[in-house]
């Protein structure tokens, strides 16, 4: 059994505030977890898009563009990506990652719902589900057509979405890694309500670190997803305005869905 630990020791915003944490935060924690977990290159999404998108021209945005796992691929392809993304510290890791590398790429802090640029793109991608992190399909399609209108004619969106079948999935998820520095970071995950009819999760991570066998920090974060079937993303395209739309599952170039499959890349074109 763990120690228990007196609360003035766990530094946690989501502990300190009386207010309930917005979901799909990102929180410190989180972020360091993330980058150890999903370095550049580790997840198959990244020799998908680097191949789909060498002779596409362009720049590129990628909404959630988390801690640079995606960008920074492309950067070192030649591309020119632009990114943005709620989370302050997934940003701070980001920026850092790619300064590290010679990039310094535009990286801003906008929500999904209301980021606005000046200039349009050749092309958004949104890779390893991250769009199924809007929780709400109203919002989801209002997004959809946020990306149209930020795209140039003739642009390609790219879009990862996690299968509806991944709704009735309930397993607890408990991993641990080692920091760069030692110490002992931990995530608990916990499904807290499951919506059928709105295709939806709702989810409680608890993100610990610990340090000399001691609990240091530790951060409670809901988390929410919203699981898709294939067809009904190609409707909400289809509403959005996109055109030619094409799928691949579980990043095999043009194939057909199968049960097993749980992402499906979705390519789309604004006319």
């Amino acid at each position: 059994m763990r120690p228990t630990i007196p609360e003035t020791r766990v530094q946690s915003e989501t502990f300190m505030s009386s207010s309930p944490s917005p979901a799909n935060r990102y929180g410190s924690i989180a972020a360091e977890i993330y980058d150890i977990d999903k370095p550049p290159g580790r997840l198959p999404d990244t020799a998908f898009y680097l191949d789909r998108l060498k002779e596409v021209a362009g720049p590129i945005l990628e909404p959630a563009c988390g801690t640079g796992r995606a960008m920074l691929p492309l950067l070192q392809a030649g591309h020119d990506v632009t990114g943005f993304d709620l989370s302050p510290e997934m940003l701070e890791r980001c920026r850092a990652l790619c300064a590290a590398h010679g990039f310094a790429p535009d990286i801003s802090r906008q929500t999904l719902e209301g980021f606005q640029y000046d200039r349009r793109f050749g092309v958004i991608m949104m890779p390893v589900g991250s769009f199924t992190l809007i929780g709400d399909f109203a919002t989801a399609q209002a997004v959809l057509k946020r990306f149209f209108d930020h795209l140039r004619p003739g642009g390609l969106l790219l879009l990862d979405i996690q299968m509806l079948a991944m709704l009735a999935e309930e397993r607890p998820d408990r991993r641990s890694w080692t920091g760069e520095n030692g110490d002992l970071l931990t995530i608990e995950g916990q499904r807290v309500t499951t919506d059928w009819m709105r295709q939806r999760a709702d989810y409680r991570l608890r993100y610990e670190r610990w340090r000399d066998n001691k609990l240091v920090a530790a951060e409670m974060e809901p988390m929410v997803q919203r699981y898709w079937g294939h067809e009904e993303m190609r409707m909400a395209l289809k509403a959005a305005g996109f055109t030619d739309i094409v799928l691949h599952p579980s990043y095999r170039r043009g194939d057909r869905p199968r049960q097993y499959d749980r992402t499906i890349t979705f390519e789309a074109v604004r006319p």
